[in-house]
């Protein structure tokens, strides 16, 4: 068994030091530690650093990071990334939020953990259709057709909101009742529009 450590800064203005040193003293050899320079606003498996540590894991290797929110940006997406080293049969171990999967403790925190994270995607269901339902209230259309102008302008708004709390584009597009495709031909239709206006 093999303890893999990972750590995360999100400019490179910031210092990994902390974290590597922490990593270091909990026995990780530096040759089995990886890292990355970016946002939190990224999900963790499309981090550099993270897509070549999940490449080297192997069954029975144990992740081991500072703090569990080096692993993702939200709850959601660090219970994703735990889900899926489960899946491969890699275990987890967070130095300074105790949680270690061999442990009774560790258990009991990832289970905290996925509680929240369920809790986190019921607010933002929550709010987003406060916001669609707020849409609808002052005169706002959604479902087809989808050639409507202020459909179009009210479902760009709110996907536009809810990328800049964090959610990806595929998520923020089902939210609105679109797929990924559909969101971006739209965005393309709106650049294009204000592109020509510019010209003229």
């Amino acid at each position: 068994m093999r303890m893999l450590g990972y750590t995360r800064v999100s400019t490179a203005a910031q210092d990994a030091r902390l974290q590597l040193d922490s990593l270091l003293s909990a026995g990780v050899q530096r040759r089995d530690i990886f890292s990355d320079v970016t946002s939190g606003s990224r999900d963790a498996v499309k981090r550099p650093g993270m897509k070549k540590l999940l490449d080297y894991a192997e069954a029975g290797d144990t992740l081991v990071v500072w703090r569990v929110d080096r692993l993702g940006r939200s709850l959601i997406d660090v219970l994703n990334t735990v889900n899926l080293l489960q899946g491969w049969g890699v275990g987890l171990r967070s130095i300074s939020d105790g949680i270690d999967p061999a442990t009774s403790t560790g258990r009991l925190m990832l289970n905290m953990l996925a509680t929240l994270a369920d809790y986190e995607r019921e607010l933002i269901t929550e709010r987003v259709n406060a916001g669609i339902a707020a849409a609808k209230a002052n005169g706002t259309r959604f479902g087809r057709p989808l050639g409507d102008p202020s459909v179009i302008a009210s479902k760009l708004q709110i996907v536009q909101q809810e990328r800049a709390k964090g959610r990806t584009a595929a998520e923020a597009a089902k939210l609105v009742g679109w797929s990924r495709a559909t969101l971006y031909r739209h965005q393309q239709a709106v650049q294009g529009v204000a592109t020509a206006t510019q010209d003229f």
